[in-house]
């Protein structure tokens, strides 16, 4: 039994020394000292996701709770690498603080106030050593949702070469390659994927955020369909 003195509120550092406790290779838990980075990597999507549903529902105590598990695993992977020198909880703290710092200087300046947030762009670009746009396009992550991953995609090479007009020919010829009997999987994929990107494009132009909208139709056919029958 591990000697651990309960507190009647606890704080972020309490958060890594109790995850400190559970790694502990020899009287941690069986469950949590043998996880991976990767073991967890779908965990951190599951709670950020499950964060954003408390968002979306208005509802302050489901997602204090919910944004404590996304801090769980923040600090559990933090956990990970400290233990193989990499870097500590507080070296995360201490890096996102002073990026925070460095792409607001209209608030942190010498003078505050002298410039705008329009350079926060610029900003990340030089701070990352992004100087190209094969730069800009690999640093979206590929975990990302791919409706969000092509608007994301999009916008980025829009800074670079202007605004790219929809390519309705390319949407029309997607769709009539998709419609003919028995496509070839390979062709019809990519024609789809084609069809998709073109959507989102489609979406961006007329102002709109291709992933909630089909979040949002999502939901309504959801709700249309809960009432049906399904039995037969």
């Amino acid at each position: 039994m591990i000697d651990f003195i309960r507190k009647e509120h606890y704080t972020a550092d309490d958060l890594v020394m109790i995850l400190q406790i559970l790694r502990d290779p020899q009287n941690g838990c069986p469950w949590d000292k043998v996880q991976t980075h990767m073991s967890i990597r779908m965990n951190f999507l599951e709670e950020a996701y499950e964060a954003v549903d408390a968002l979306d529902a208005g509802d302050p105590e489901l997602l204090c709770e919910e944004l404590g598990d996304v801090l769980m695993q923040v600090a559990f992977h933090a956990e990970m690498e400290q233990e193989t020198g990499n870097f500590t909880w507080q070296d995360v703290c201490d890096g996102v603080c002073r990026k925070l710092i460095y792409r607001h200087p209209h608030i942190f300046g010498a003078t505050p106030g002298t410039e705008g947030i329009n350079d926060w762009d610029s900003l990340k670009n030089k701070e990352k050593g992004r100087v190209t746009l094969a730069d800009e396009l690999n640093s979206v992550p590929r975990a990302m949702p791919a409706l969000m991953r092509a608007a994301k995609l999009q916008k980025r090479a829009d800074r670079c070469l202007g605004s790219q007009p929809v390519d309705c020919n390319t949407m029309e010829a997607a769709i009539r390659q998709l419609s003919v009997p028995d496509p070839d999987p390979r062709d019809a994929e990519q024609a789809l994927g084609r069809l998709l990107f073109e959507t989102v494009r489609l979406a961006r132009a007329a102002g709109l955020d291709p992933e909630q909208a089909l979040e949002r139709y999502n939901l309504q056919f959801v709700q249309e369909h809960c009432g049906l029958d399904n039995t037969d």
